[in-house]
């Protein structure tokens, strides 16, 4: 035990690993374990809770961008190492919440926290230690954060059965600033190295590849960087809300409660085995045609579930296809700037990239159970996002940068 916390703190990507479980399986998938006990004891609806939690995704996406920018000028030990502190702080007002205004306000002081310990930073952070050997240290910490739920989502079920909610979150604060803050600030503590092609990449931003606003902004303002933008965040809208409304599809397709549960994990499983293969697809594609590639697979499965009536083993088959390409998505949106501008300006441009598609993945849940409602039902809620995902494919052939010329 002695020799793994040893290695976790010398090494940025077991760390990071750890802590990104932790963070994870704290701030996110506790939430959806404990909601009913918590409308339960409080009386506050489910509506409203959920709100709350909704908002501090909002708050963590927009968040992103100043910490992107402070991860590029600063690094990340202090920043993920205080971000860890006000995440202990948020989950401990959430245990003391006397009212639903008290709680929201400690969701939005978690969403602000998340902006600085989950995937965003530790990407960034990765990408610059481990260039340019990262697409392995993201693969690998996704592949160990893909545990957060398996881990956190049964041992808080197991929590609320011998004590309150209340009791829960506490017991959980104290988990997460066990493990996070002492990790994040002895494994961090190496400066960044400098950027491994912060001379060489051919589209980083200009003024000597400087990453002040100026810079940044001239590359956030780039046809590529703006569809890319569009299309990543479609495709994270429609992912989101295939996952949030899968079951009510399958059941109303036939499949017994059970049986779309099942279903839905294995979808889980499915993401895993995307993000095995993501380093092979990387080496033998070019960017914009595996952009591309994994935005058309997505509207492909989407478009399957919608139009398939059945059998239900056929279903399932198309929603684990359909968690592959989520697996993927997951590692194209962290290597999407790396690929495209170089590791100078990481931070800020992943930060900004972040913020609509972590903002789109908020919204999805709501949007795409108030869509079936709209047009009559979730088959026809899944052609819509079939479309949404199809346009998605198509904006992401303008996202490769033009080859520059005289640099």
């Amino acid at each position: 035990m002695r020799d793994h916390a040893r290695r976790a703190v010398n090494s940025p990507l077991a760390a990071l690993c750890v802590t990104e479980i932790t963070s994870w399986g704290v701030l996110y998938y506790a939430f959806p374990v404990l909601a009913p006990a918590i409308t339960r004891d409080t009386g506050w609806s489910t509506g409203a809770i959920t709100a709350a939690f909704s908002a501090a995704l909002i708050v963590a996406a927009l968040g992103g961008i100043p910490v992107g920018r402070a991860l590029d000028r600063r690094g990340p030990r202090a920043l993920m190492t205080g971000g860890s502190a006000l995440a202990v702080l948020s989950v401990l007002g959430l245990a003391a919440a006397p009212n639903l205004w008290w709680f929201t306000a400690c969701w939005l002081l978690a969403g602000a926290s998340m902006a600085a310990v989950l995937y965003q930073p530790a990407f960034a952070a990765l990408t610059r230690y481990y260039a340019p050997r990262h697409v392995t240290a993201l693969t690998t910490l996704t592949l160990a954060a893909g545990l957060a739920s398996t881990v956190f989502a049964p041992l808080t079920d197991a929590l609320s059965s011998q004590l309150s909610w209340r009791g829960t979150y506490l017991t959980l604060a104290v988990v997460l600033a066990v493990v996070t803050i002492p990790l994040h600030w002895l494994a961090l503590r190496r400066p960044l190295p400098p950027p491994h092609d912060g001379a060489t990449h051919p589209n980083a931003p200009a003024k000597s590849h400087a990453t002040g606003r100026a810079a940044v902004w001239s590359t956030v303002g780039t046809r590529p960087f703006l569809l890319l933008t569009a299309a990543l965040t479609l495709s994270a809208f429609t992912a989101f809300a295939v996952v949030v409304n899968l079951i009510p599809l399958l059941t109303s397709r036939g499949a017994d409660a059970s049986l779309a549960a099942w279903a839905l994990g294995l979808g889980g499983v499915g993401q895993v085995a995307g993000r095995l293969g993501y380093r092979t697809l990387a080496r033998r594609t070019g960017v914009r045609a595996r952009t591309v590639a994994i935005l058309a697979l997505s509207a492909a499965t989407t478009a399957a579930l919608a139009l398939i009536p059945g059998p239900i083993a056929l279903l399932i088959t198309v929603a684990f296809l359909a968690g592959m390409t989520r697996g993927i998505a997951t590692l194209l949106q962290a290597t999407a700037v790396s690929d495209r501008w170089g590791t100078a300006a990481y931070g800020s441009l992943s930060g900004i990239l972040a913020a609509p598609i972590t903002t789109a993945s908020a919204t999805a849940p709501f949007a795409g159970a108030a869509l079936a409602a709209v047009l009559g039902g979730y088959p026809n809620m899944f052609l819509a996002l079939t479309a949404a995902a199809a346009l998605a494919a198509v904006l992401a052939l303008g996202t490769a940068p033009p080859a520059p010329k005289g640099r």
